[in-house]
C-alpha cells in the first residue's frame, strides 16, 4: 500500500498533504460548529422575543415595535405579503395548526406567532457574522505550511545533487566535486563524501602509477631477453625462449587490462562474433603445444554474441587455464550450444562457495587466485552470468 512513499520526498509530501487536509477539515468543522451554535442562539433569541411580546401585550395591549427594532426584528404589515406567507406556512405543514413556527421564505427568516391575543408575522433580520478573523487565521497558517513545505523541499535539493554525483562516482568517474559551504547535515555528508572521493582518487592514482611503473620496468628485461634469445644458436631453445617472453608479454598486457577493468575506465569495443571464433582465440592465448590433446571443442549449435573480443577471449582463456590446472584426467570439453557455452573438466568439486573464488587474490595452490575474479568482472561488464555445478565427477562452468 505504501510502496509509493518509500522516498524521503514522498514521505514529506505525504506529511504536508495530511497536515493541510486536517487543517481544511478543522476549518470547515469550525465554520459548521459556528453555524450550529448561531442557529441554537438564534432560536433561543426568537423565543425570548416572542415571550417578551406576549407579556408586553398583556400589560399594555399593543406590540412593542421599538423593542423589535432594537432586536433587529421587523413586523410584517403588508397584507398581500401576509397572505402569501400564510399560504406558504400552510403548504409546509398542512396537517397541523401552528401557533408558533419559523420558516425561511424567499431567503428571509419568518416567525409566525398565533395565540389567543394576537397573530403576527415577524422577520428576523439577524444574520450570522462572516468569520473574517478565523479565515485570516487559517489563511495565515495555510500559507505558512505551504512556505514551510517549499523551504523543506528546497533544502533537500542538494541531496538529489549528491545522489547524482554518487551515481556518477559509482560508474567510475572520480573527477567529481561534492563540497558544500552550507551548515546543515546534508552539507556535512556531502563534504565527508567529497573527502572520501579525494582519498579514493589518490589511492587509485597511486596504485595505477605503481602498476604502470612495474609493467614498464618489466617490459625492459623482456625486450633484452628477446634480443639475447635471438643470439642463441639452438633453434629449439630460441623458440622456447621466444615463447616464454611472449607469454610474459601477454601476462603484462593482461595485468594492464585488469587494472583498467577494476578502475572502471575500460571502454568496451562491442561487436558481433561467433562463439567458436572466440573459443579459438582463447585457446591461442593459452600458448600451449598441441591444444587438441587437452581441449575438445563440441560445437552443437554455434551462435553470434555481441562482446568485446579481447576481454571475452580473456574470460574463456582463464576458465580453460583453470580447467587444465585442476583436471584429473581426460580432455577438457568446451561445448557451444543454444546461446550457452559450457567448460567441463573431470576433477574434484570446489571446496568453498563460489562467491569466495570471485574475490581477488583468493587462496590458490597454483597462481595468484585472480582467474575467476577477472572472469566475473568482465562478465559483469557484459551483463552476463556464470554458473557452476559439479555432477558425476565433473566441474561445469556455464556462461549465459
Amino acid at each position: 500500500m505504501f510502496n509509493g512513499f518509500t522516498s524521503l520526498k514522498s514521505k514529506i509530501r505525504l506529511v504536508f498533504s495530511l497536515t493541510l487536509l486536517l487543517l481544511s477539515f478543522l476549518f470547515i468543522g469550525s465554520i459548521q460548529y459556528d453555524h450550529l451554535k448561531y442557529d441554537e442562539d438564534n432560536e433561543m433569541h426568537e423565543r425570548l422575543v416572542t415571550h417578551y411580546l406576549y407579556n408586553y401585550f398583556l400589560i399594555y395591549g399593543k406590540i412593542d415595535e421599538a423593542y423589535l427594532e432594537s432586536q433587529n426584528f421587523s413586523l410584517i404589515k403588508d397584507k398581500a405579503k401576509i397572505v402569501q406567507i400564510e399560504h406558504y406556512f400552510k403548504d409546509r405543514d398542512k396537517n397541523r395548526s401552528k401557533k408558533y413556527a419559523v420558516e425561511t421564505y424567499k431567503l428571509q427568516r419568518i416567525i409566525l406567532i398565533d395565540n389567543e391575543k394576537f397573530k403576527l408575522f415577524l422577520q428576523n433580520k439577524n444574520k450570522p457574522k462572516f468569520p473574517v478573523k478565523r479565515i485570516i487565521l487559517f489563511s495565515i497558517v495555510f500559507f505558512l505550511l505551504i512556505m514551510l513545505y517549499f523551504w523543506v523541499m528546497q533544502s533537500l535539493k542538494p541531496l538529489s545533487v549528491l545522489k547524482n554525483k554518487i551515481k556518477t562516482f559509482s560508474e567510475g568517474n572520480l573527477e567529481i566535486d561534492c563540497k558544500s559551504d552550507k551548515q546543515d547535515e546534508i552539507a556535512e555528508v556531502a563534504n565527508e563524501f567529497d573527502h572520501a572521493v579525494t582519498t579514493i582518487r589518490e589511492l587509485i592514482q597511486s596504485r595505477q602509477l605503481f602498476l604502470r611503473a612495474i609493467m614498464h620496468e618489466l617490459k625492459t628485461p623482456i625486450g633484452k631477453g628477446r634480443l639475447i634469445a635471438e643470439m642463441l644458436p639452438d633453434e629449439k631453445n630460441k623458440a622456447r625462449m621466444h615463447s616464454i617472453f611472449e607469454r610474459l608479454n601477454l601476462l603484462i598486457d593482461e595485468f594492464a587490462k585488469i587494472e583498467k577493468i577494476t578502475s572502471k575506465k575500460f571502454k568496451l569495443n562491442v561487436k558481433p562474433y561467433k562463439m567458436s571464433d572466440i573459443v579459438e582465440g582463447s585457446i591461442d592465448l593459452l600458448m600451449i603445444d598441441n591444444p587438441k590433446e587437452l581441449i575438445m571443442l563440441q560445437t552443437i549449435n554455434d551462435y553470434s554474441i555481441d562482446v568485446d573480443f579481447e576481454l571475452f577471449t580473456l574470460v574463456i582463456k582463464n576458465l580453460l587455464d583453470n580447467a587444465i590446472k585442476y583436471k584429473s584426467s581426460e580432455k577438457i570439453i568446451v561445448q557451444i550450444n543454444n546461446h550457452k557455452i559450457a567448460i567441463v573438466n573431470k576433477g574434484e568439486a570446489l571446496s568453498e562457495p563460489m562467491d569466495n573464488y570471485y574475490k581477488p587474490f583468493h587462496t590458490s595452490k597454483q597462481g595468484l587466485g585472480l582467474g575467476l575474479y577477472i572472469v566475473k568482472s568482465i562478465l559483469d561488464i557484459h551483463k552476463m552470468k556464470i554458473f557452476y555445478k559439479h555432477e558425476e565427477g565433473e566441474n561445469i562452468f556455464t556462461i549465459t
